[in-house]
């Protein structure tokens, strides 16, 4: 098969200019504290910085705060004991009230934050803020500040839409000449490590933004995330005072950015500043389940949270501004004793550089009246859960660090929260079990429960079983007390109140979510508690990419996954009709979330419901009855994409781009480094000869990495005979003209 002489006149990438593209990569701007050749100097807060609560005032809200929390629980905790009593002490009771408390303890701190929310709504003019620092300031930003977005096998044409949303909301602010915007790359799929060059050469083209956003790819994808913040840290983080850090589907207001820099140029013993981030674009049953919650109780947990945080709160790993430095100097994480999963490297690396910032006298705060910040959820509850399991090994490696030396209150607070977010659902189902065992052993057995009054009998004249009531009314208006307060704080709110559509979706919308999120939560305690039981016996996680689209989950997945679920409740259903009507009905909540575990995951996991509740405004919120400026602009971002540089164009896709296509090699070959001596010569003649596939994914990583192969190959397809190459590069080369044909056609 001959060319055709059209071939020759498109030109070899390397007589393309791109030099542009090599003059956009910054030069390295390395932080002191991880430069081998010198020595790390002590980086501490000015003594002399404004304080914005004193410390009795702070002192005062903890103690008032966790005071009360305990002063609760323990309330609960002796009318458990003395219901014992009553009914005469079994071995099992003092597991019983130990497990209670810290299960019950967490009920209460979750309900009291809702509390603080409300107390510091009703007073909002005493509500402590940061972003209050800054509102006499306008004029130029005092520092350079960079805007990081970490990716890992991600549609990087999305990626790509929200950092050009970003940039324009910066640049509508008038801040833009303040920050750099860099894509950091740990994507291990050669196809989409070519495709993000392409988009991003796209989104600089159409912006003219060399040398305002960059790329970097990683070679080695060492310590995952934070290993990718730390190498862009070490490389260049000496240039900027700041750098925000975002998830790939994170996406923020460029009015609220600059202001989060402002705040830091006026606060110099602030470290990290985090704000709040809203989930949005949810399709399916799951998400919009999630984006409501978070959208109609958030707010509340999130004043109550920053109560009693205040300057020593956490991090929570994205749509939040680091002050680079101090980052640097304090914040390498060590490698925990032992091997993963409860050892080596720290996966939840947010909540330990909170604490370590913290320990060093630097302040984190939570800017919770920032709106303008979001992300978006796994659209399935399986997905939810894959996502969990490494967060799950994450949080539970803090307990090394809990109880760590020097960190302050507020920080063990944090790590022990987020250890009991996971473990707290292995305790609970542990006092179902002996909950169970309890009611067997007393029907069995045939005791009858002896005729002690105790101390609430004696003094409130109630029966055990009314005390057993007044008990679970306690508990159940724990856990709705938070609802109630956002429901009707917003039905009171017009404005508030319209952002949900009305008073009948809101309260369709609040009904909806409690029942969906009672079904879920037993299933999610069996989930969690495999997941701990898979930690203890060894098992470790591996770091896959999260699954941000899909339109459902099959019946055969949801039944795998949710199998052992489905056959405990069962079972757990004919023991508990067994032992009694009574506590079959008392368990009848846990039950049913077992047995229906698969059927809600997959309901839930539908979009096409998820649009029928769109349509008719249940489970709406405010950002998508009227969607931001800036996930407008995302939406109709298309910079990335550009039919004349692509790397997805039939028959030279992905790799096969990279060595064919003149423009894509161009790019290519630009953003590697120089490598004169590393030329796999053997590798080369290989792929030509046997094509594309012919070589596994690190020899062909290899070849990629050289740019004397990629000119090489990319010279050989264009100049060789046909007959000198495998197919699929002849093919490759014959779409050009196809298209060329195919267009002159189109015009006769």
């Amino acid at each position: 098969m001959e060319k055709d002489d059209t071939s020759s006149q498109i030109p070899f990438a390397e007589v393309a200019d791109f030099s542009h593209i090599m003059d956009a990569v910054p030069p390295p701007a390395k932080t002191t504290r991880l430069l081998e050749q010198e020595v790390p100097s002590p980086i501490s807060p000015p003594p002399c910085a404004p304080v914005l609560v004193s410390p009795l005032r702070v002192t005062l809200r903890r103690l008032f705060f966790f005071g009360s929390v305990i002063l609760v629980n323990l309330s609960a905790v002796l009318w458990l004991a003395d219901l014992f009593y009553r009914q005469g002490f079994h071995n099992s009771h003092y597991l019983i009230l130990a497990i209670f408390a810290l299960l019950n303890g967490l009920l209460v701190l979750g309900s009291f934050h809702a509390l603080a929310g409300v107390w510091d709504w009703l007073f909002s003019w005493r509500a402590v803020r940061i972003t209050r620092l800054t509102e006499q300031h306008e004029g130029p930003l005092a520092h350079r500040y960079a805007v990081v977005m970490p990716v890992y096998n991600e549609d990087i044409v999305k990626v790509c839409a929200r950092v050009e949303a970003i940039f324009r909301s910066i640049e509508a602010t008038g801040r833009l000449a303040s920050f750099d915007f860099f894509i950091l790359s740990d994507t291990t799929q050669l196809p989409l490590w070519v495709e993000e060059e392409v988009a991003w050469t796209n989104l600089c083209r159409k912006h003219n933004a060399f040398g305002r956003i960059f790329y970097r790819r990683r070679r080695i994808n060492e310590n995952r995330k934070a290993g990718n913040i730390g190498d862009f840290v070490k490389t260049w983080g000496g240039r900027y005072e700041g750098m925000l850090v975002l998830d790939a589907d994170s996406l923020m207001e460029g009015r609220d950015i600059v202001s989060m820099a402002r705040i830091m140029d006026v606060s110099p013993r602030l470290g990290i500043l985090q704000t709040p981030p809203k989930l949005i674009n949810g399709s399916s049953v799951f998400t919009r389940l999630q984006q409501f919650a978070m959208r109609l109780y958030g707010p509340l947990f999130i004043r109550g949270l920053n109560f009693w945080q205040l300057g020593q709160g956490s991090y929570w790993g994205h749509n939040a501004l680091i002050r680079v430095k101090p980052f640097s100097e304090f914040c390498e994480l060590p490698a925990l004793p032992g091997k993963e999963p409860f050892g080596g490297k720290i996966l939840s690396h947010d909540f330990v550089e909170a604490a370590l910032m913290v320990k060093a006298g630097w302040e984190v705060w939570l800017a919770w009246d920032l709106e303008g910040t979001y992300e978006e959820a796994p659209p399935t509850l399986i997905d939810h859960l894959k996502r969990d399991r490494r967060w799950c090994q994450g949080n539970l490696q803090h307990l090394w660090l809990v109880f760590a030396r020097g960190f302050p209150f507020p920080c063990r607070a944090h790590l022990f929260m987020g250890i009991m977010a996971y473990l707290g659902s292995p305790v609970w189902f542990l006092f179902l079990l002996i909950s169970t065992w309890v009611a067997w052993d007393f029907r069995s057995s045939n005791l009858s429960q002896l005729p002690y009054e105790g101390y609430v009998g004696e003094y409130l004249s109630i029966s055990g079983a009314e005390q057993a009531w007044y008990l679970a009314g306690m508990v159940l208006l724990l856990l709705f007390l938070p609802k109630i307060l956002a429901y009707v704080g917003t039905v009171l709110h017009p404005r508030r109140r319209k952002g949900f559509g009305n008073t009948f979706s809101l309260t369709v919308g609040v009904m909806m979510e409690a029942l969906l999120s009672a079904l879920l939560a037993p299933s999610i305690m069996v989930s969690h508690t495999l997941m701990v039981a898979g930690m203890v016996m060894g098992r470790s996680v591996n770091w896959g990419t999260q699954t941000r689209e899909t339109d459902g989950t099959p019946w055969m997945e949801a039944i795998r996954y949710h199998g052992p679920a489905i056959l405990l409740g069962l079972a757990w259903s004919a023991l508990a009709w067994y032992i009694g009507q009574s506590f079959f009905l008392w368990m009848t909540p846990i039950l049913a979330g077992l047995i229906l575990a698969a059927a809600v995951s997959v309901w839930t996991s539908r979009s096409r419901y998820g649009r029928a509740l769109q349509r008719h405004k249940i489970l709406a919120t405010p950002e998508e009855l009227v969607p931001p400026e800036v996930i407008r602009l995302t939406d109709g971002a298309v910079a990335a994409v550009d039919v004349a540089l692509t790397a997805q164009s039939p028959a030279r896709e992905g790799v096969v781009a990279a060595v064919v296509d003149p423009y894509v090699n161009g790019v290519h070959v630009s953003l590697l480094e120089t490598d004169a001596q590393n030329h796999p010569e053997e590798l080369t003649t290989k792929w030509l000869s046997e094509g594309p596939d012919s070589l596994n994914k690190q020899e062909m990583a290899e070849v990629m990495y050289s740019a004397q192969a990629m000119l090489q190959m990319h010279r050989n397809v264009w100049s060789l005979p046909f007959d000198q190459m495998h197919i699929r590069w002849s093919r490759a080369v014959e779409s050009y003209r196809t298209r060329l044909e195919d267009f002159s056609s189109a015009e006769g």
